[in-house]
Formats: C-alpha cells, sequence, structure tokens
C-alpha cells in the first residue's frame, strides 16, 4: 500500500488582517450600507452611487484592499477613505492541505474566534466550503461541530471574507492592468456547508451570498452556491425570495424517531412539516432541484426498508440524493456503513429515479471532510459515552 502524501502545513500564510477598531471595515457591506457610510464621511450624495460602483469593483472584481491603489478615485478622495475605512480580511491562522489536495484553513475573526473553511479541488470544478456561526447553534449528533456549542453568529464580512482569502491563496483575482479572469476559475462554487446553521444566520448569509453573485464582483451564479440547511423551516421560503440559490438539506434519517435523535431540530419541525416547505421551493426560488443530503450511519439509517421510505418520502419533490458515508471523528458514536451496505441503498434509490452519487470523503486525513470540521480554540473534549447519552443513544 503505497503512503499517503505528507501534509502540509503553513502558519499565518496570508498576512493579519483583522479590523482596527478605529476604521469602519468596508467588508460585507451592502452597496445601500456602503453608500451610507460614504456619505456619512463626506461624500456628495449625487456622486454617492458611482463612488460605491467604483470601490465595489476594487474590492470585489480585483481584489484590492489598498485605497492608494484605486486609481480612478482622486488622490483627496482616497487619502479621506484611508482616514476612516479599511477593508480588513479575517486572518487566516494555519493552511493544511490533504493528500487528495483539500486545503483547510483555520480562520481568526474579531475576537478571537476561529472557524474552519474548506476548498475542495475537482477536475470540474473548485468548490469553497464556507461557515456562517462559530460552533453551531444544532446538537446533530454524528456532526463533530455540533460538540461545539455556539459562540456566535459570524458578520457578511467575515463570511463572504473566507471567500476573498480563498481567493488569495489560489491567485484568482486579475493582474493589474489586465481583464478579469474567466469562468474556467479555481473557485467556482461555494457551498454552506461549514460550521454553523446557515439559516440562524440569515441576513448575513443573504447579504455576503449577494456580495458573492454581484455581477461588478465576484460574478459567481446563484447556481454555483447551495446553502445547507438541517431545517429551519420558518426560513426556507425566505431563502428563495432572497438569496435564490441552490438548496441541500441535512435530511439523514426516514422516520421521526431516528431523525429527532440525528438531527435535533426535528423535534421542532418534523419530517412532514420540512417536506411541505421544500416542495414549495424549487418553483419559488427557480433552482432545478433540491439536494437531500444522507450520512450512512452502520447499523441506524442504511437498511433497505430506510432506502425505500426515503423514496416514498421525497416523492413528487425534484431531487437528488447525495449519500455521505459517515467521516468519523475523536469519540464518535457511530460508524460508517459498510461499503457494500452502501451500495445497495444507493442501487435501491437509483432505481426508484433518483440521482444518488456517493460523496468520496475529501480531507479526512486533516479532519476537512464533511461533519469533521471544528475549531481549534473549542478544547472541550466529550466521551464516546457523554456523546451517545445526549444523543439518546445509550444503552
Amino acid at each position: 500500500m503505497t503512503a499517503p502524501a505528507p501534509i502540509t502545513q503553513d502558519v499565518h500564510t496570508i498576512p493579519r488582517m483583522l479590523p482596527r477598531t478605529d476604521r469602519v471595515n468596508l467588508l460585507g457591506l451592502t452597496r445601500d450600507n456602503l453608500r451610507d457610510v460614504l456619505i456619512a464621511a463626506g461624500t456628495p450624495e449625487k456622486q454617492a452611487r458611482m463612488r460605491v460602483g467604483q470601490i465595489w469593483q476594487w474590492i470585489y472584481q480585483k481584489g484590492v484592499r489598498d485605497f492608494d491603489a484605486m486609481t480612478n478615485l482622486a488622490k483627496p478622495y482616497r487619502e479621506m477613505l484611508a482616514a476612516q475605512f479599511e477593508i480588513a480580511l479575517p486572518e487566516v491562522v494555519t493552511r493544511e492541505v490533504s493528500a487528495d489536495g483539500t486545503r483547510k484553513y483555520l480562520v481568526r475573526i474579531a475576537g478571537g474566534h476561529e472557524v474552519e473553511t474548506v476548498y475542495i479541488p475537482e477536475t470540474d470544478r473548485g468548490t469553497l466550503c464556507i461557515s456562517s456561526q462559530v460552533g453551531c447553534t444544532l446538537t446533530c449528533s454524528f456532526c463533530h461541530t455540533g460538540t461545539q456549542k455556539l459562540v456566535r453568529n459570524l458578520t457578511a464580512g467575515e463570511i463572504i471574507g473566507q471567500v476573498m482569502l480563498a481567493r488569495d491563496d489560489l491567485g484568482e483575482w486579475p493582474e493589474p492592468g489586465r481583464a478579469p479572469k474567466n469562468e474556467s476559475r479555481l473557485l467556482s462554487n461555494i457551498v454552506l456547508m461549514g460550521m454553523g446553521e446557515p439559516l440562524y444566520n440569515f441576513e448575513a448569509v443573504r447579504d455576503a451570498m449577494k456580495i458573492a453573485m454581484d455581477p461588478e464582483g465576484i460574478q459567481l451564479s446563484r447556481r454555483r452556491i447551495t446553502l445547507s440547511t438541517s431545517g429551519v423551516v420558518p426560513e426556507i421560503a425566505r431563502t428563495a425570495q432572497e438569496i435564490g440559490c441552490l438548496l441541500a438539506v441535512s435530511f439523514h434519517g426516514t422516520t421521526d424517531e431516528i431523525r429527532d435523535k440525528l438531527v435535533p431540530i426535528n423535534k421542532k419541525w418534523n419530517i412532514a412539516t420540512l417536506l411541505d416547505a421544500l416542495r414549495a421551493y424549487p418553483k419559488a426560488s427557480n433552482s432545478e432541484r433540491i439536494t437531500f443530503e444522507y450520512v450512512m450511519l452502520k447499523g441506524v439509517n442504511d437498511s433497505d426498508e430506510d432506502a425505500r421510505r426515503l423514496v416514498n418520502l421525497i416523492k413528487g419533490i425534484p431531487a437528488k440524493i447525495n449519500l455521505i458515508p459517515f467521516n468519523e471523528w475523536p469519540n464518535a458514536p457511530y460508524e460508517r456503513s459498510d461499503w457494500n451496505r452502501i451500495e445497495a441503498f444507493a442501487d435501491i434509490v437509483y432505481k426508484a429515479g433518483y440521482a444518488s452519487p456517493v460523496r468520496t470523503p475529501r480531507g479526512e486525513d486533516i479532519m476537512a471532510a464533511c461533519g469533521q470540521l471544528k475549531s481549534a480554540t473549542e478544547r472541550t473534549r466529550k466521551s464516546r459515552a457523554q456523546i451517545a447519552t445526549e444523543a439518546g443513544l445509550a444503552e
């Protein structure tokens, strides 16, 4: 057996860029908010819209953070901007590269808190998995992040900042004096599947994704952005109306009894209530189909009966089903389903007419795979028995 390539790790690969307290950080402001702060700083109202457009393109299209480099602005205006504002990204503390090319960034935000961001290169795309909260509001028993309590929501700037720092690392910004790079980019897709429940931080997620989709900025199509929720039903329709991106749902159980244990939010909005909300989503958002994420847990949710129940439950919803082999983490109370069991499950789903790709685990050697993210500052380590008890799985 060939030994895996070594993990590489860089510390402080990008300069410390945490915001200073005496200047307003422009990163993450909506166009309207950017206009307001520029006017408050002395920009004439008649010029404000033009100035917003100019600064916006420098930040999000060209990746420029130095006001002095914004050469289509008059020098006195640039000096005013530098005195009152800054464009400050979160700080990359460490950067790890897996044997399969996956990159994991430990990112420090205001207050010294940390989150993780993961870049996954593939032959036809490059996907960035970004976080929306420090910790998580939920306590999904199979998820490592879920064992870390919520510390706080990320701001829109801290969310879009993860996209910006990844583009820095990948060299994705156009070179000065040259046209922007085309769509054959290394970072082509965003998934809100990192730490946190995005729909419990809706406004910040919405504003950050609108920046990512803006045609004068990063220019990602809404179909290249997927938001993953555990099932915050009241915000699903709002997501369709105000963001319009693709939707993924952490489903994982085909009965309320099992889903209550795996995804405790099910006790608030059960499977039937969730599915009613999902049936309306593709039409409301003009999305093609909803992705149902289903982690394969040995002896828990991986039977033929579960597979048949799953396809019956989602009948009538344009959907695909991502089967996710459980990614183990220290003291996890579950095991990954055997491969032949996963294949049998996938075959039932496929024969029912649904795409059923089995997600290839990526970045497991650096704890960057789905369900493994957990910030380094969260030091509490629960035992397997403690986690199982909280999940209602103890004998």
